[in-house]
């Protein structure tokens, strides 16, 4: 069963992406970055199953990093741990680098959602006829890495096939000949793949004035409700922040504001995938009932 968020139009995809990762930039209050990462998890978890513990635990040793670096170089604070080469680790600071490593964590789980539901047929549908050019250069970035490493294991996978792989004995001088013999074959081929791209979407009038373009995607019901839904959460989010309700400082004292009402509008807007899903499962097990 396809995601039901996915399903809707790409201007509620991308508006909903753009509030949800701009919000976890600038947030740093513990309760919503904990917000963040549950609601982000899960809706990542839902559209890529099991595969996503990989990337999520895969998360953890990064967190784990960024926190107990950041004392390291930041020494602000009043309550001091222990000292590391003389300098002073505060609780103040390990408090901080966990917010900033949250931030990061957070980032990176909308970001995995939003390459999964906003492709590249949905981004050019959307600004395809406003900014063709950039539009065009856009899709061609996002989709450069998962390409990069699709054909970095079929170029290894064929220079194993002939016998020019590395192999697991071979020397590190061996290993980094290969190495640099395969990131040669990538830049050849990106650049190579960029200007037939080029040629070809100037060959068939891509970016002229005047363009006709056939729609797949058309504005239902539920996406005009989803779309005036959006923008009265965020402004609810933002009223929020202006109040400083999510206003946090760890260095060189823990000022964090109470909880308040903010929190409501702003989990209710990240739910809102979850709950398009929930209510799509719920009413396909319920017509499986019926059967």
């Amino acid at each position: 069963m396809k995601d039901a968020f996915s399903k809707c139009h790409p201007a509620v995809n991308f508006l909903f992406f753009v509030g949800a990762i701009g919000c976890s930039v600038v947030i740093q209050h513990p309760l919503y970055l904990i917000t963040g990462i549950l609601c982000g998890g899960v809706y990542y978890l839902l559209l890529n199953g099991r595969k996503g513990w990989k990337m999520i635990l895969g998360l953890l040793p990064m967190f784990l990093i960024l926190t107990a670096v950041n004392p390291l170089f930041n020494t602000y604070g009043v309550h001091i741990l222990f000292s590391v080469f003389g300098r002073p680790y505060t609780l103040e600071a390990l408090l901080y680098g966990a917010a900033i490593a949250s931030v990061f964590v957070v980032m990176m789980l909308w970001f995995g959602c939003y390459n999964a539901v906003m492709t590249s047929d949905k981004f050019t549908s959307l600004f395809g006829n406003l900014i063709p050019a950039l539009s065009l250069l856009l899709v061609m970035v996002l989709r450069l890495i998962p390409n990069f490493i699709r054909k970095t294991k079929q170029i290894i996978g064929a220079r194993k096939s002939i016998g020019k792989g590395a192999a697991e004995q071979s020397s590190t001088k061996e290993k980094l000949s290969d190495g640099m013999t395969v990131l040669s074959s990538l830049t050849d081929w990106a650049l190579e793949g960029s200007v037939v791209t080029g040629d070809s979407m100037r060959a068939r009038g891509y970016g002229m004035a005047k363009r006709s373009s056939f729609m797949i995607y058309r504005m239902k019901t539920g996406d005009w409700l989803l779309i005036v839904s959006i923008p009265i959460l965020l402004a609810l989010i933002i009223t929020a922040a202006c109040l400083g309700q999510m206003a946090a400082v760890f260095t060189p004292e823990i000022q964090i504001s109470p909880i308040s009402w903010g929190i409501l509008p702003y989990t209710a807007y990240l739910l809102i995938p979850i709950a398009l899903h929930t209510k799509e499962a719920i009413q396909w097990h319920i017509s499986r009932s019926k059967i």
